[in-house]
């Protein structure tokens, strides 16, 4: 929940219009963990108080339904979800292309950038081939006791696609970007990470 409020408050406040999206579109799934206690921030409380967010949450749209072409940039939250959706979804993967052929900011954070893996460049390279990018840690992933249980840990997949994956101490903030392509490595990095995308997205405006 801290991955997506956290940019979304940042983007909004900024007076970024925002529309929310997932593959089967209706209510986001939301990991339960982030709901517990320990795992609030401002703002996770802020948003379990707006009610108009709520209800935009339950009411997303379907993946398929999204043109890159009607945004000027896209921001994936993570969760340990999309390490069994969005790696494979051909609708989330033609999405990113669309938004990287058109030189669009795409920002992902934590477990998100696994929905990067089968992203092509037109020439068929990995899209993350060559490129500075970060994703929740090996040691991130043994710390929460889920490297046995997630199908793959991201940081391995980061460098088996070409990538030049770098992080920081376990649970700091730490971005890196690469052209427009933002990543985040943990659920610190969410607010920050939308803070590039908002500095990109002033560039080219």
């Amino acid at each position: 929940m801290e991955e997506f409020a956290a940019p979304y408050y940042e983007l909004a406040d900024a007076g970024v219009e925002i529309t929310l999206a997932s593959p089967k579109g209706g209510l986001a799934p939301v990991d339960p963990k982030s709901e517990e206690a320990d795992a609030q921030t401002k703002f996770t409380r802020r948003l379990y108080q707006d009610e108009p967010l709520k209800q935009r949450l339950a009411h997303t749209l379907k993946l398929r339904d999204v043109k890159a072409s009607d945004y000027d940039a896209v921001f994936y939250p993570g969760g340990h979800g999309p390490l069994w959706d969005l790696t494979q979804d051909a609708e989330s993967i033609a999405l990113i292309e669309a938004f990287q052929q058109q030189g669009k900011p795409m920002a992902l954070v934590c477990h998100a950038p696994c929905a990067l893996i089968k992203v092509k460049l037109r020439n068929g390279d990995p899209l993350i081939k060559g490129k500075q990018v970060t994703g929740f840690s090996d040691t991130e992933e043994a710390a929460v006791k889920l490297n046995h249980i997630v199908p793959f840990l991201l940081e391995d997949e980061r460098k088996n696609a070409g990538g030049h994956y770098s992080k920081g101490a376990d649970w700091s903030v730490y971005v890196k970007t690469d052209g427009m392509l933002i990543t985040g490595q943990n659920p610190a990095s969410s607010a920050e990470a939308a803070k590039v995308l908002l500095k990109l997205l002033q560039k080219k405006s």
